[in-house]
């Protein structure tokens, strides 16, 4: 409310408060609800109090909602205290009742919640408060302004209020408004718009928020001497009070200085904040029309030197909305609800650092993408150099077989020619018969038929030795087929009995479950059984017959294969041993020494092994050939 300079302040201490409180009144001098009270007795204290006691129960006892027809209730903000309120506002009541005649006007003194209440009660008709609360109350509940205040003492109603920074005289550390940085600050609180509000503004100006940048923000509540109060006995550094408040407390204000005041021409108090408008009188949605102005006009009819009040037609309060907008509060405080550009000014370290977090996860990402890229393709380049070198080796290999299949081709040419020899001696001899009983006249259909028969089975027989040399010889690309064991060893060994010249006695020992199969190259592991039977043949050539036999054995162990092939010759010494299956080393003086060495890579390229050893008997070598893959029949 106004201030006349010269006041004391005593009558806004809390003791003089306690000492003249109504009922119902707090001794801070607010009000949850408002207390109502005929302002033209209050100029006797005791007797003020009693009728305002009665008139508060008959005003309780009434039904919600119901007055009489002629009543006026005005809601004032009480800032001062009660007794200081009353004496504040009597001259409005007077004039009221004076230019209303049959009109009652009861004045309800209330703090910020508390008109909020009444007025969304509908308790009230018109109320009389600060432009930052009018403002609040005019966006929720549509308050009317009708007049604003005429503070006088030079002060035009455009700019009457403003919020002034008190701190104890000797206090030589503030200067200015940046010293208030780590600072104890005492206000009324968060809703006194003179008394927090306007120095809100002024200290986000120059960027310091009361409450990042204070070291403690202490509310005291009314009356706003309080806060003079906490500042004198060093319980806050500063306080916030409304303008002119200084100028009224007399010899006391030697105790106090304005810190960084503003010069403001043609007003007669110390201000810190630029100026504001007077508080308004405005009337509520429910208020009659005719009433509005006859009150109106009752008020622009009052004198400040005759009536000690007086009031204007409406001040122009868009100031106010603009600190509010600045602010965010009242009907601007949607505006502090979390945008994304009001989140990264707030928390922009946050952001910053989430910004370069991000950036780094993105540049690993790309970096981690970059080098899976580039080992994808070097992978991918070894994949295709590893495929070709195995295909190359497979190559080799084929070719290498190929080769030893010509070695021992090669090795048993003369078995071959003998072999070959016998079916076509016996052709030339049985034609050469046919031609001499021809011309002794002695040919007959028994001796032609004989002749012709044993001529076209020898002929047979030469054809199966050539068929058999000539598939054995054949190069190809390796494949593999499930055959039966058994059938894989008869082959090779009919094979060997074709192609040696005096075949020994090859004795197959089959201890497979019959129709067990097994997926192999069919070509190859012929090669490998036909070269360790010509090893054994070897080994025992120029031994004694019963010396010269050869076994070979077929056995499952789990599911691989085990083909033994055994000889009974004179064994090799553990030096022949351990360079068994090297490539070029032989015994033979005609050898090549690849046979084995080839036969050893034809059974680990099938995933199987090929080994050596003694018998149990200790006559002769025992070579092993183990395939995996062995599928036996279920029981």
């Amino acid at each position: 409310m106004r201030e006349r300079p010269g006041a004391s302040v005593l009558s806004r201490m809390p003791a003089y408060a306690a000492a003249h409180a109504l009922p119902g009144q707090r001794l801070d001098g607010r009000h949850s609800k408002g207390d109502f009270a005929p302002m033209k007795l209050v100029r006797k204290p005791h007797l003020g109090i009693a009728l305002a006691l009665a008139t508060l129960l008959m005003w309780t006892c009434l039904p919600a909602g119901a007055r009489q027809n002629d009543e006026i209730r005005i809601g004032v903000l009480d800032f001062l205290g009660s007794e200081a309120t009353v004496s504040e506002w009597s001259p409005m009541v007077r004039r009221l009742e004076a230019s209303l005649p049959g009109h009652t006007v009861r004045l309800a003194r209330l703090d910020h919640s508390g008109m909020r209440a009444a007025v969304a009660a509908g308790e009230l008709d018109f109320i009389v408060t600060n432009p930052g609360h009018y403002v609040e109350l005019e966006a929720e509940f549509g308050a009317s302004r009708i007049l604003t205040l005429v503070a006088g003492h030079g002060r035009s109603p455009a700019r009457a209020l403003g919020s002034t920074v008190l701190v104890r005289a000797d206090r030589s550390d503030l200067r200015a408004l940046a010293d208030l940085r780590g600072k104890r600050v005492a206000i009324v609180g968060r809703e006194g718009f003179g008394g927090f509000q306007l120095m809100w503004g002024a200290l986000a100006a120059i960027g310091l928020s009361p409450d990042e940048d204070f070291a403690a923000l202490q509310t005291v509540g009314f009356p706003m001497s309080r806060v003079l109060e906490e500042v004198a006995n060093g319980r806050a550094d500063a306080g916030i009070v409304r303008t002119c408040m200084l100028e009224s407390l007399g010899e006391a204000a030697r105790s106090f200085r304005v810190l960084a005041p503003r010069a403001e021409p043609d007003f007669p108090c110390a201000t810190t904040t630029p100026l504001y408008p007077d508080w308004p009188l405005a009337s509520l949605r429910h208020t009659p029309p005719a009433l509005g102005k006859q009150v109106a006009i009752a008020l622009l009819s009052m004198d400040a030197a005759r009536d000690g009040l007086a009031w204007a037609v409406p001040a122009d309060y868009q100031s106010v909305h603009e600190l509010f907008r600045q602010l965010q509060i009242g009907p601007y405080a949607y505006l502090r609800e979390p945008t994304l550009m009001v989140l990264a000014q707030r928390y922009w370290p946050w952001v910053a650092g989430f910004a370069v977090v991000l950036l780094g996860w993105i540049l690993y990402t790309v970096r981690v993408e970059y080098l899976v890229q580039k080992r994808t393709a070097a992978l991918s380049a070894a994949l295709a150099e590893r495929d070709r070198l195995e295909a190359s080796a497979r190559d080799a290999q084929e070719q290498a077989g190929h080769l030893a299949r010509l070695s021992v081709l090669g090795e048993l040419s003369g078995t071959l020619a003998h072999e070959l020899n016998q079916p076509l001696a016996t052709i030339a001899n049985y034609a050469n018969s046919l031609i001499l009983r021809a011309d002794n006249g002695r040919l007959t259909d028994a001796a032609l038929r004989e002749a012709t028969g044993e001529i076209a089975a020898q002929a047979e027989r030469a054809s199966g030795i050539l068929s058999r040399i000539r598939a054995f010889a054949r190069k190809r690309t390796a494949a593999r087929e499930a055959v039966a064991p058994a059938e894989l060893a008869g082959e090779a060994i009919a094979l060997s009995r074709g192609m040696m010249a005096r075949a020994p006695d090859i004795t197959l020992l089959d201890t497979l479950a019959p129709g067990g199969v097994i997926e192999v190259d069919r070509l190859q592991i012929q090669q490998v059984l036909l070269n360790l039977l010509k090893n054994g043949y070897d080994a025992a050539r120029d031994l004694p017959p019963e010396r010269q036999k050869l076994e070979l054995t077929l056995a499952a162990a789990g599911s691989r294969l085990e083909i033994m092939v055994r000889d009974h010759g004179s064994g090799m010494d553990a030096t022949t041993h351990s360079h068994l299956f090297e490539p070029f080393f032989t015994t033979k003086p005609d050898g090549l020494g690849l046979g084995l060495s080839i036969c050893r890579s034809i059974a680990e390229a099938h995933g199987g092994r090929l080994a050596a050893d003694a018998p149990a008997d200790g006559i002769g070598t025992r070579f092993i050939l183990t395939l995996p893959g062995l599928q036996l029949p279920s029981p």
